[in-house]
């Protein structure tokens, strides 16, 4: 059953897709963040979809709002910074949404970040699936996420907007 939009989130009216994600799989959660006076940077999370008991569900969802989608999502936690436990991958991130794909893809996002000159401020893939150009070495290499910042400054956006040339 569809509940009826929410007026506050969907101006529209109509309905909302409620429904849940009700299997264990591996996906990534990830978001662009429009960060003023440095421009779009990344944030990768890989973790995975749990499925709750439903009364756990219910609560949880009384707590939001009924008519929202339910993922329950659960980063793969490293011990270590913001990664170091899932409150403070939560606390960390840039808003309370994301978007989510099936698979764990940070590698590929970092590399497709580094492509587009897009910097990548937190993320949980391992050292050893992480592409990036051999440029990125002359940035530094012992702090790979500043080097990524100073890299793509440096370089400055692949695509700039109309009308800035």
């Amino acid at each position: 059953m569809s509940p009826p939009a929410i007026h506050e989130y969907f101006r529209g009216g109509g309905f909302s897709s409620s429904y849940g994600t009700r299997a264990n799989m591996p996906v990534t959660m990830f978001r662009i963040n429009l960060v003023k006076g440095l421009g779009p940077a990344l944030q990768i999370a890989e973790g995975q979809f749990v499925d709750l008991e439903p009364e756990i569900c219910r609560v949880l969802e009384a707590r939001t709002n009924e008519t929202w989608p339910s993922h329950w999502f659960v980063p793969g936690v490293t011990g270590q910074g913001v990664f170091r436990d899932v409150y403070w991958v939560m606390n960390a991130w840039g808003a309370n949404h994301g978007t989510i794909s099936y698979g764990h893809i940070g590698a590929d996002l970092i590399t497709l970040a580094s492509m587009l000159r897009i910097p990548v401020y937190m993320h949980n893939v391992a050292e050893s699936r992480i592409f990036r150009p051999s440029a990125w070495n002359a940035f530094g290499t012992a702090d790979l996420e500043g080097a990524d910042f100073r890299a793509c400054t440096n370089l400055g956006p692949l695509y700039r907007k109309l009308g800035s040339r």
